[in-house]
């Protein structure tokens, strides 16, 4: 009874079989497929059904390892696949190929040699997506047949050679350098150009900042000399106050360390006639002293006539208000001709006696 109890006990425990979620169970009887069992409990014969080991429904990834791949340029680089994909039917996928995870493998392979060997190492490196694009649509073809949905293939690292990958860095580095040049000469030739515009703005403001100062100070120093022209002209100096004021001015002539020589110039003796005859009364200390001294008739005569010349000389007009006034009085001037214009003017010389030495030292 022990026996038969545990016999019957295995039976049943054989004839349960219990199918998880996103699983497939594919039922054999007598050797031959019966059906395929989804989720859920179900019931088989024992000694007469067969159920094959459950297949996994969900999508799968697989890495597989990196392939050496020869590129049109004659490149070997080694390339790193990662296929997702997921069974569809698991009667083909059991039935249809022994092993679809290696079938898959070796197709991807073969396909990505195809693929890449028609680029060259930069179209490899920058087409990827075009690289994905192609063994998905072959491999999604030929997996059909076996119950598997290739979804997604994915390059997931293109190594090349190590004396390409320093040929690729120096070429990087050399872009990357000749980018910060050009970025550097861009930025210097702004600041310049910057620089530039600021001193032209700066030199144009201090240009008419100089040209007004200069008008300012033009338009004070006219107004100066209009206000002493007028000053003096309204104060009507006489000559012996010029003569005094120029007597003034002779010591600073001699002014300063470093004069070791001046000049008199030749105005000095009518400057000092001038004032001369000024404090005497209005004659000439020198043309008293000769008329004390009772010089011949020719000296007279012509001291005579150089006093005559002096006082006509202090009569004339000085300021501007009395040549004004004078000015409309004037005669007219008398046509000239060519020759008499050329012909040699007669200068007559004014004889200047200087002063007895007697009359010096004093």
């Amino acid at each position: 009874m022990v026996v038969i109890a545990i016999l019957v006990i295995t039976i049943i425990v054989g004839a349960v079989k219990i199918v998880p979620q996103a699983r497939a169970g594919i039922v054999e009887r007598l050797g031959r497929y019966q059906r395929t069992q989804g989720a859920g409990l179900t019931m088989i014969i024992p000694f007469v059904d067969r159920m094959l080991p459950l297949m996994d429904m969900r999508e799968q990834v697989v890495s597989f390892p990196p392939q050496p791949v020869i590129t049109e340029d004659n490149l070997v680089v080694s390339i790193d696949t990662v296929v997702y994909f997921q069974v569809t039917d698991a009667k083909l996928a059991t039935y249809g190929i022994a092993n679809y995870i290696h079938a898959v493998e070796n197709l991807t392979t073969t396909t990505l040699r195809n693929v890449v060997g028609g680029m060259n190492l930069e179209e490899a490196l920058t087409s990827r997506d075009s690289i994905n694009s192609q063994l998905r649509g072959v491999l999604d073809e030929a997996t059909t047949k076996w119950g598997l949905r290739v979804s997604r293939v994915e390059l997931k690292a293109i190594d090349p050679p190590p004396s390409i990958q320093d040929s690729m860095e120096k070429q990087m580095r050399a872009e990357r350098d000749r980018r910060a040049a050009i970025l550097t000469a861009e930025g210097t030739k702004q600041a310049e150009i910057l620089t530039a515009e600021g001193s032209r703005q700066a030199a144009i403001l201090a240009a008419e900042g100089d040209a007004q100062a200069q008008i300012l100070r033009a338009n004070a120093e006219a107004e100066a000399i209009t206000s002493v022209f007028e000053a003096i002209h309204d104060g009507r100096p006489d000559p012996d106050l010029l003569a005094y004021q120029y007597l003034q001015t002779l010591p600073k002539l001699a002014e300063g360390d470093s004069n070791k020589l001046w000049i008199i110039p030749s105005e000095f003796t009518d400057a000092i006639n001038r004032l001369g005859s000024a404090f005497s009364g209005g004659e000439n200390p020198l043309d008293a002293q000769r008329n004390a001294g009772g010089g011949d008739d020719s000296s007279s005569k012509e001291d005579a006539e150089t006093r005559r010349e002096r006082r006509e000389r202090r009569s004339k007009p000085t300021t501007a208000a009395e040549i004004a006034d004078i000015a409309p009085k004037a005669p007219k001037l008398q046509e000239t001709s060519l020759e008499d214009a050329l012909a040699d003017s007669v200068v007559d010389d004014v004889s200047h006696t200087e002063p007895p030495k007697e009359l010096g030292n004093n």
